[in-house]
């Protein structure tokens, strides 16, 4: 079996290559391709592997750029640097997602999934369901919060935002400059419209940036005490359930 590593980070690409190599010897790895100009490239002039291994993005563009530019293409295991919130909404039959940074139980069980569900004569990815994900990657969040400041209105590009609190029903907005005013979202509402990248929910009632983050601190029953900036008097305490989510965010 063949196999084409799609990954912009050299480190990243050996890693996987080794884990690879480590979990299924008999998958020979014929591409390590580092962009899309150069996955172009390398498919023009070479035979379709078996399984393609996508980082969905690129310094130069999405790895879904070289999948359009291929009439068909094999499987595809993606891998995504971004967190379980954004891909939650997408999975499907037929596909996997690896989030870095790897895990190798992670990697083992989609290989395994692909040697069940797939062979020589399998149908290539249904074009609707890619176009689902490319949607969600695609997607625009939001970039600005407008705030009514007295008799006038302020507003604040992400960038400036330090996390959300809800207090008492209302969610307030917590610049890094110590500010903070009220805003008419819940969290559920920013959890969604906020780039899953830049921020993380890490309970009910916080939603954190990650410039925000200053120490981290275990904390008893499997959880994590967190220092933020600027300081909370309350004490900021990642949700069991979201602490190895929040790790894998912060790891990027």
């Amino acid at each position: 079996m063949t196999a084409v590593i799609i990954e912009d980070e050299n480190i990243a690409s050996r890693r996987l290559a080794n884990l690879i190599g480590e979990l299924a010897p008999e998958v020979e790895i014929t591409g390590q391709i580092t962009s899309v100009e150069n996955g172009k490239l390398w498919f023009d002039n070479n035979p379709l592997p078996d399984l393609i291994f996508l980082d969905i993005q690129l310094n130069d563009g999405y790895g879904f750029d070289i999948l359009d530019f291929l009439e068909d293409h094999p499987p595809v295991i993606f891998t995504t640097a971004y967190n379980e919130y954004a891909i939650r909404g997408f999975k499907y039959n037929g596909l996997d997602y690896l989030l870095k940074p790897i895990d190798k139980k992670d990697l083992k069980k989609a290989l395994a999934k692909y040697r069940k569900n797939h062979t020589e004569t399998s149908p290539y990815i249904d074009e609707d369901q890619l176009a689902r994900i490319k949607n969600i990657f695609n997607k625009e969040y939001k970039k600005r919060f407008m705030i009514k400041v007295g008799n006038h209105f302020n507003t604040f590009g992400v960038e400036d935002i330090a996390y959300f609190k809800s207090h008492d029903g209302v969610i307030f907005l917590y610049a890094h400059n110590g500010q903070q005013y009220p805003i008419e979202y819940s969290i559920d509402q920013l959890e969604d419209i906020l780039d899953p990248v830049q921020f993380f929910r890490i309970n009910r009632k916080f939603m954190v940036s990650v410039k925000s983050v200053i120490e981290i601190h275990s904390y008893f029953n499997s959880r994590l005490l967190l220092k933020l900036k600027p300081q909370e008097e309350e004490q900021v305490i990642v949700s069991r359930e979201r602490t190895s989510n929040f790790k894998k965010w912060l790891d990027l």
